[in-house]
């Protein structure tokens, strides 16, 4: 025992130097920070390879909101292994703050952090550099249908298509019904037996359907044919009605046939009610003996009178008529519904949108949609393309002239001006201006003139941008652009708009191409971005 006892001491003394020999490291990237910025901790754990290192794995850091941690990292060095995991801290109060200890256990031992100081600074602001603005109001965004839109449309395609199908199915079977109303009595019995011969009942309910739509087609042919009310005649009453027509002269079919047609019905009477089953071979018997008896029925039926002639003739027109007029309506309704269903197709293909712009004609659209023109103007030559020719206006000034399309109150303008005024003596014995300055100078004027037109024509809160662009051509120009408030005809408020203005600057002139159109229109954008990309200098040779 005493031996065992040195042992054990032995192996705690061991086991205690290694847990001694595990260093916890703490660090921050810095001790001062802004509000809002990131603060990146530091957990590093020096211990033996053999060491089992537990993080913590829900660490508190308050008042500070853990962003993120990363994965434990290990490193291993000469004799021992590094440990590492991160934290991304933040706080958003000024203050000093303390981050608070956390524990990691070494092999079931707990190792402590220390207490960190932090001072969280607030973000000074110069009130001489940095201007204050007031508050600007809430804005009310527009919501997107465009998804709900999308979902409406391949709901309402799915059932159209299943109204559609079962449209087929009812056009196709009333179709059938009307050729069968149209045939005489004589030809739909035929025809009705003719399908019952391809059949072979097995089981009861199948003899029980068979029988009736056998004993049906007798019944109705003789009501229809013989003028017998067979229909609603129980087979005693029927039979007995057949005897006495046949006593009387009126129909003159054998006994014997009539003893026939009595076993059939009284067969059927017994699957139909007492669900009996027939012997092999009987239900086709008693169909032959069915057609038989339709045949000779037929074949005993005096000849019809002029009187009951003219009746067939005209059960024969109003039943023509009336399958013309049910042709009609189905077909109506087939072409509706098969516009209906390639509306929401090509809905569902192009887009909502274009889909009913273009057939309610939506001005913009038109346009896009519309064989463009182009076409030179003016000296020296501008080349654009536009959806319609751009028309003079008549001027007093010779040194300018203006080809426009539509004006501020159309969906879309296009104007572009040529000013290329002569110099006059005085100009000419004027000493020379600085370039940079004269350049400045034209400049704020051209702007000025702009804002002048645009201000002449009712429009308020005009917002000016400016830049230097290159289009397409490779021809640079200055660009003025913005939004104004344009009272348009017709409409109760002013109408937020888009105005672009380029200009082409010579020494003995300028060029102006302004475009403007609404600000919520879904077109527009696209007609200006076209237009400005055919835009084209000519250069005379």
């Amino acid at each position: 025992m005493k031996k065992a006892g040195l042992i054990f001491g032995f192996l705690w003394s061991l086991w205690s130097y290694a847990q001694d020999d595990a260093v916890l490291n703490v660090a921050v990237d810095t001790t001062t920070v802004k509000i809002g910025a990131q603060l990146n901790y530091t957990l590093q754990v020096k211990a033996d390879s053999t060491a089992q290192v537990v993080f913590p794995e829900q660490p508190l850091f308050a008042p500070f909101e853990l962003l993120e941690e990363s994965p434990i990292d290990t490193l291993r060095t000469q004799a021992h292994f590094l440990y590492t995991k991160k934290y991304a801290l933040i706080q958003f109060d000024s203050g000093n703050y303390f981050l608070p200890q956390q524990q990691v256990l070494v092999n079931g031992f707990s190792k402590i952090a220390d207490i960190i100081p932090i001072r969280v600074n607030t973000v000074e602001v110069d009130t001489l550099k940095q201007n204050l603005f007031e508050i600007k109001p809430l804005q009310e965004v527009k919501k997107n249908y465009d998804a709900l839109i999308s979902q409406i449309l391949w709901g309402l395609l799915i059932a159209f298509l299943l109204i559609g199908s079962l449209y087929t199915y009812l056009f196709q079977k009333r179709r059938k019904e009307l050729r069968a109303q149209e045939k005489p009595p004589f030809e739909r019995a035929i025809e009705a037996l003719k399908a019952l011969e391809n059949e072979a009942p097995q089981d009861q309910e199948a003899f029980k359907d068979y029988y009736s739509r056998l004993t049906d087609v007798v019944r109705r042919y003789l009501e229809e044919d013989a003028k017998v009310d067979a229909l609603e005649s129980t087979t005693n009453q029927l039979v007995l009605k057949l005897e006495m027509l046949r006593d009387a002269g009126e129909l003159t079919l054998e006994k014997q046939t009539i003893k026939r047609l009595k076993n059939v019905l009284e067969n059927a009477d017994l699957v139909k009610f007492a669900k009996s089953v027939p012997e092999f071979g009987m239900a086709k018997q008693d169909r032959i003996v069915v057609e038989g008896v339709v045949i000779e029925t037929k074949e005993v039926l005096p000849e019809p009178t002029e009187e009951e002639l003219r009746e067939q003739a005209a059960y024969k027109e109003m039943m023509l008529k009336k399958r013309r007029k049910e042709r009609l309506i189905w077909g109506v309704s087939g072409v509706g519904l098969l516009l209906v269903i390639g509306l929401i197709s090509s809905m569902l293909v192009y887009g909502f949108h274009p889909v009913k712009d273009t057939l309610f004609r939506y001005p913009t659209k038109v346009m896009l949609d519309a064989n463009w023109v182009k076409s030179e103007y003016g000296t020296p030559p501008l080349r654009l393309e536009t959806p319609q020719v751009l028309e003079r206006l008549p001027s007093d000034d010779s040194t300018v002239k203006e080809f426009v399309m539509g004006n501020f109150d159309a969906p879309f303008y296009v104007s572009v001006r040529f000013d290329f005024p002569k110099p006059s003596q005085a100009d000419l014995a004027a000493p020379q201006q600085d370039p940079k300055e004269a350049d400045l100078e034209k400049g704020k004027q051209l702007v000025a003139a702009i804002i002048s037109n645009f201000e002449s024509q009712g429009a308020v809160n005009i917002l000016i941008k400016d830049d230097a662009v290159t289009l397409p051509s490779g021809l640079p120009v200055a660009k003025l652009y913005g939004t104004l408030d344009y009272p348009r005809k017709g409409a109760e408020e002013r109408i937020r708009s888009y105005y672009n203005a380029l200009l082409f600057t010579f020494e003995e002139g300028t060029i102006i191409v302004t475009l403007m159109y609404e600000k919520e229109d879904r077109y527009a954008p696209e007609i200006e971005r076209r237009i400005i990309n055919s835009l084209e200098l000519i250069k005379e040779l």
